[in-house]
């Protein structure tokens, strides 16, 4: 890493002010901003220190959690459905080339974490991770915050659970089968597509979606409870039966602990970057889905109950072969509410109909 030229203004709360509302401060002021170089050419990583990295999630929200760590924004996965683009406006910058390549990265995210859990306040709740932007982008090859993390909760015994598309993760197994031998910990894979020309064209800087399968399995076989978010099913894209049923049996082979079917949405902002996508991508699609989606982020109702119901039929039957009960009944586990992720939507996630767990976590 080399660093970057010219300071912008960037918007940030200072670790050591009194709260408050953020201010704009000029970055160098406040980042150390640095430039990738060889596998990270093309990323810039804006360095900051963090007031607090245990984030509670307002009750307005109804999570089944309260607390979140996020130790990167913006994402250079580079998801063009991805809900939490707009997060990068409120810091000052886009929602469309900056949330991919200009990366703020917590610099002092883990020994917040480790103060934060040290806290007489702090009552040991369940916190999930990539609730935001992924904790296994590739920033995390670089920084090791989400490792570092996991180690400080393994240590805390603080029950966590990790939602990712990365097969990053895998490097830290050895680690994770700790600490889920110390506390509670689930992972979640996100995985919305095996055809690879969809996969290719709408989450560019993502591994390969098998190989995202082959980490369920492995999680799954290492002892960490880890289930499937169908996320996002594109309508007319990746909705066909057949491709439903593709990605559905092969994470039931895998032994996801659970499959959950979550059709595309597009919040304001979101879905016009979104729209402008696929008029560029796929302009006989432009039409359909700006008319889909024109009075709501969510499908129509209708649309979502087939698309349940594909997978279900893949699902269910799926388990009873593998001499499992068919559970669809149960609650959607902690780190999968009803359209969203652990503290927000899921990129393209839909409505609480839609949340078919397989197997609630252990």
């Amino acid at each position: 890493m080399i660093p970057m030229g010219e300071p912008v203004a960037f918007r940030w709360r200072r670790a050591d002010d009194d709260g408050g509302q953020p201010m704009l401060f000029a970055e160098e002021e406040l980042v150390d901003r640095r430039v990738g170089v060889g596998e990270y050419r093309g990323l810039e990583f804006l360095h900051v220190n963090a007031r607090r990295v245990i984030n509670e999630v307002p009750s307005a929200s109804r999570m089944p959690f309260r607390f979140t760590i996020n130790a990167y924004r913006g994402c250079s996965h580079a998801c063009a459905y991805c809900f939490a683009r707009p997060t990068h406006e409120y810091l000052g910058l886009n929602l469309g080339d900056d949330f991919e390549r200009k990366l703020v990265v917590k610099v002092n995210a883990v020994d917040r974490v480790r103060a934060e859990l040290r806290s007489p306040r702090w009552h040991g709740d369940h916190i999930a991770m990539g609730t935001n932007t992924d904790p296994y982008q590739r920033a995390e090859g670089r920084y090791h915050l989400t490792r570092g993390i996991v180690e400080v909760l393994g240590e805390a015994r603080n029950p966590f659970s990790i939602l990712t598309k990365s097969t990053l993760i895998l490097r830290d197994l050895e680690l994770l089968v700790h600490a889920a031998s110390r506390t509670d910990v689930h992972c979640n894979l996100s995985i919305g597509t095996l055809d690879e020309a969809v996969w290719k064209a709408t989450e560019p800087g993502t591994p390969h979606p098998r190989r995202r399968v082959e980490a369920v399995r492995r999680l799954n076989d290492a002892g960490i409870p880890t289930g499937v978010l169908m996320a996002p099913i594109i309508p007319g894209w990746s909705d066909s039966p057949q491709q439903l049923e593709e990605v559905a049996s092969a994470c039931v082979e895998a032994g996801a602990t659970f499959v959950t079917p979550i059709a595309l949405h597009l919040r304001r902002g979101v879905k016009e970057h979104f729209l402008e996508f696929v008029k560029e991508r796929r302009p006989e699609l432009h039409r359909s889905l700006a008319r889909r989606y024109a009075r709501s982020a969510y499908l129509p109702a209708q649309e979502q109950r087939l698309i349940e119901e594909r997978v279900h039929a893949v699902v269910a039957p799926g388990r009873r072969r593998r001499g499992a009960a068919d559970t669809f009944g149960h609650p959607a586990p902690p780190d999968t509410p009803p359209g969203a992720g652990p503290s927000g939507p899921v990129p393209g996630s839909g409505s609480p109909a839609q949340q078919l767990p397989l197997l609630p976590p252990a």
